[in-house]
């Protein structure tokens, strides 16, 4: 398996729109992107702003994983929301791909980059899943007091912060 890293660019927006299904598990419900017009605010127009950070993960040639970020606005009513300065990060990786490392490879990558230029990320999580495990991997802590709903399907999900530390990013060698 030859996975590849590389940043999302604005032109690149097609990839956030096709992994939003996996990051919000709409695979896993039967339903489509289109079900839920409220998704929108995590792809819609996505790398137009300075403030969106992405990665996505290719294997031999073909899109396997996006960790995607994006600042957003309370009055956009994001179940992740914490404040206008924490972007809320998503996080998919194609079924068959899952649980062989992509997932890892790209939010390690992601965290460098995100520890750049923000002070700390929030998630959702879906309360009972191998995701809490994955994120507290990589230091996300959940938010007390932060149960909600799933908009998806009515599951229990909570919100999980990441502090970040202030660094330099190192990036791989071509």
């Amino acid at each position: 398996m030859n996975l590849e890293l590389y940043f999302l660019r604005s032109s690149e927006n097609k990839i956030v729109t096709d992994m939003i299904k996996y990051a919000y598990r709409l695979d896993e419900t039967a339903q489509n992107v289109q079900d839920f017009p409220h998704l929108s605010i995590y792809n819609e127009f996505y790398g137009l702003s300075a403030k969106d950070l992405g990665i996505y993960a290719m294997i031999d040639k073909q899109v396997v994983g996006a960790v995607w970020s994006r600042k957003l606005r309370k009055e956009q009513n994001s179940t992740a929301f914490v404040d206008e300065n924490s972007p809320v990060v998503s996080v998919a990786v194609l079924p068959a791909f899952r649980n062989a490392g992509v997932g890892g490879a790209m939010m390690t990558q992601f965290l460098q980059e995100a520890g750049a230029q923000y002070e700390q990320l929030s998630a959702n999580v879906l309360a009972d899943s191998n995701a809490i495990r994955f994120y507290e991997k990589f230091g996300f802590e959940r938010l007390d007091h932060s149960s909600k709903k799933s908009f998806v399907d009515g599951s229990e999900i909570f919100t999980m912060i990441k502090k970040l530390e202030r660094k330099e990013v190192v990036r791989p060698r071509d």
